[in-house]
């Protein structure tokens, strides 16, 4: 049933043409912006991946919520439901990743590279089920874009040093684009791969909990007899 979801999620992707360009699009436009300064060109195409594999998560958790409420009164698990959406969102997301990690590479020189990788990555894993817990929590397409936005928007804004940006869920970006481009240690990596398992967890859970609890068969009322 996952393999099956999955195949079907990517076929729905690919019909998504202007969604897709999109995606690839913003990224780079985040990336050629801040060219000049390696540091927040790196983290900021991190953040423009970050915000298009949401969103395109966002909208195909949406368009797909009939599907699901009829596959799930047939029998279909909510659990593989969600896993294999998830699954092929995640791997589109990282198939973007890999090429901007090719690009970074071949425009930047940084002291770890292999930081990047994880950089672009975790972004990706954390975005993925993210995307799917705003579906989930909002109800239509528009409101949950600008909710993401905003998310975005507050990352991007955040003194990384403040407490209030630690709570945000891609504050792991910092830590690995200072490991990666001016190393201090193992401490920045650390803390950026700690917070990355917290982030991804969470975002997991309400994910799968939200989506376990809309998809839940409905016990009807009892007709009263006359």
């Amino acid at each position: 049933m996952v393999s099956a979801v999955a195949a079907v999620t990517l076929r729905e992707l690919v019909r998504r043409r202007r969604a897709l360009v999109l995606v690839v699009a913003l990224p780079l436009a985040f990336y050629l912006v801040r060219l000049d300064t390696p540091g927040q060109a790196i983290r900021f195409i991190a953040l423009g991946i970050g915000w298009a594999v949401a969103t395109l998560s966002l909208f195909t958790h949406v368009s797909s919520r009939d599907l699901d409420q009829r596959l799930a009164i047939v029998g279909a698990s909510p659990s593989a439901l969600i896993a294999g959406r998830q699954l092929a969102l995640t791997g589109t997301g990282l198939a973007l990743a890999g090429a901007y990690f090719a690009l970074v590479a071949l425009t930047q020189d940084v002291a770890h590279l292999s930081a990047i990788g994880l950089l672009l990555g975790t972004c990706v894993l954390i975005a993925a089920p993210l995307g799917a817990a705003v579906s989930l929590l909002v109800p239509r397409e528009l409101e949950g874009a600008l909710a993401l936005l905003s998310i975005m928007a507050l990352q991007m804004l955040a003194d990384p040093n403040g407490t209030a940006a630690r709570v945000l869920g891609l504050w792991s970006t910092r830590e690995f684009t200072t490991y990666a481009v001016d190393p201090s240690g193992g401490a920045d990596l650390s803390q950026g791969v700690l917070h990355f398992i917290a982030a991804a967890a969470i975002a997991i859970a309400i994910t799968w909990a939200a989506g376990v609890l809309r998809l839940r068969p409905r016990q009807l009322p009892t007709p009263s007899t006359p």
